[in-house]
């Protein structure tokens, strides 16, 4: 069997991941906030008092990456870092000015979700392709008129 490189799952993996996070970034750019901070605050709030390494190695985040993305979160007072309870093992918990934040975001996370399964719903290797295709394409036509 042959395949052309535009074909490459890794290719088109790579490109609706772009397209993804163009989207969610957009659709986050109201409340001041990345996807990839908003990932974190998830994080710091579905995992209480998880450790900094912890967290990195549970979203597949470099620590340093991690931090630098806390870092304006707890500027902003989203999250504040914990006290160690023994040793100097760093954890951040969520303030309860992140939580209003998440509560009003995810209604919109929700709703991006159902609309973003719904172009990778099918589970063959050609579906999928073609589910990333269509993220892309989607995304090819916003970010062209961008």
């Amino acid at each position: 069997m042959t395949f052309a490189f535009f074909d490459c799952l890794v290719l088109n993996t790579v490109m609706a991941a772009r397209a993804l996070t163009r989207r969610y970034d957009k659709v986050l750019r109201p409340f001041e906030i990345s996807v990839v901070q908003f990932t974190v605050l998830m994080t710091v709030q579905n995992s209480p008092r998880m450790s900094v390494n912890s967290m990195a190695a549970r979203i597949s985040m470099d620590r340093t990456t991690l931090l630098r993305n806390l870092e304006p979160l707890s500027r902003r007072g989203l999250v504040v870092a914990g006290r160690p309870e023994k040793g100097n093992v760093r954890h951040y918990e969520l303030t309860g000015k992140g939580a209003a934040l998440l509560e009003d975001i995810l209604p919109l996370w929700r709703d991006s979700q159902v609309e973003l399964r719904a172009l990778v719903s099918d589970t063959g290797p050609e579906d999928f392709l073609g589910g990333l295709r269509a993220l892309t394409a989607g995304d090819a036509s916003e970010h062209a008129d961008a």
